[in-house]
């Protein structure tokens, strides 16, 4: 494994593009390793209704920024009391929506002081039964990423005012508000340590040392770093992705599965659907692009929604979601 330094950047345009650039340009025959820490901002999971997911006002008064990641799953807060983990390898083969495979060296060095923690849910890090670590995953056909948060002392407020999580989603887990499932690492500490001292103490556990001049180190170099600005100035810093559109709908069909919430808006035009957008908290490898061009002028009658997609397979876009579960929200 290669270590991939990142310190001082505290953008959260540049860090995620960086993240993908590597994932995408950088990788050799090892596994790499990524941290970053972020100002205050809101990540959007792939498949997110933006707008839907954030408190607007709330957004614009703190300087709050608001991009979307590549992978799916929810929307999560980032601050400087935020440690971002990514982990990323060419090893794709039945790893996906395994963080066990990925999480165990975190989960260790948080045990090691004295948190209770325990990989739980469909995708998070527990202690004492609340959310300290939000994570989700990426993968194209040879390489995939597995990243995630470590909430070590972040403002809980400003997730509370910044998120508007969808109320079936709280009540699902059977708690009443995103401030009573969340908890910073701190408060299980028995003496608080720093944000860098954390990232330290996992470099420790996985290379055996933190001395950097003993670290495996992957350099970015000018080259790199021209593409990541690239990248960030054609995607990660634009409307177009962090937003995404909203396209007019006369139907909507929505429910949460084990495996996520499937939010699915249709303008049906004499029988025909017209156009369809997919939104929602699942995973998946592929992305469901693929599903909303497939079903682009096809009658929206359950038999013809279900022809449309006969050859896919379906757990490939909604990970933990079966088929039935699918077409009870795609098909009328």
């Amino acid at each position: 494994m290669l270590y991939v330094d990142n310190s001082g950047v505290t953008d959260a345009h540049l860090n995620l593009a960086l993240e993908e650039h590597v994932l995408r340009n950088r990788m050799g025959d090892d596994d790499l390793l990524l941290f970053y820490v972020n100002a205050p901002a809101i990540i959007i999971g792939r498949n997110q209704n933006t707008v839907e997911e954030i408190n607007s006002d709330v957004v614009a008064e703190r300087g709050i920024r608001v991009v979307r990641r590549v992978s799916g799953g929810g929307a999560v807060y980032h601050d400087l009391g935020n440690l971002n983990f990514s982990f990323m390898t060419r090893d794709v083969h039945g790893r996906f929506n395994r963080y066990d495979q990925f999480n165990g060296p975190v989960v260790e060095v948080l045990r090691e002081l004295g948190v209770p923690a325990e990989i739980g849910g469909r995708n998070d890090i527990l202690a004492g039964g609340r959310k300290i670590s939000g994570n989700a995953q990426f993968a194209t056909p040879d390489r995939m990423l597995s990243h995630g948060t470590l909430l070590l002392d972040s403002n809980l407020d400003d997730v509370t005012a910044a998120l508007r999580p969808k109320p079936g989603k709280v009540e699902s887990k059977g708690v009443k508000s995103i401030r009573s499932r969340v908890a910073n690492i701190s408060e299980f500490l028995s003496s608080p340590i720093t944000v860098d001292e954390l990232r330290l103490r996992i470099l420790e556990k996985i290379f055996g040392t933190r001395d950097p001049a003993r670290i495996p180190t992957l350099a970015l170099d000018e080259s790199d770093r021209g593409a990541i600005r690239e990248l960030w100035g054609r995607k990660y810093g634009m409307a177009a992705w962090n937003y995404g559109e909203n396209p007019s709908s006369n139907v909507q069909r929505a429910n949460r599965f084990a495996g996520g919430e499937i939010d699915v808006r249709l303008d049906v035009k004499d029988g025909r659907i017209a156009s369809i957008r997919i939104f929602g908290d699942f995973m998946g490898r592929r992305g469901v692009e693929e599903l909303e061009a497939r079903l682009a002028g096809v009658l929206y009658e359950r038999d013809a929604v279900f022809q449309a997609l006969a050859d896919l397979d379906v757990g490939e876009f909604f990970s933990g979601i079966t088929a039935d579960e699918v077409m009870s929200v795609l098909a009328p």
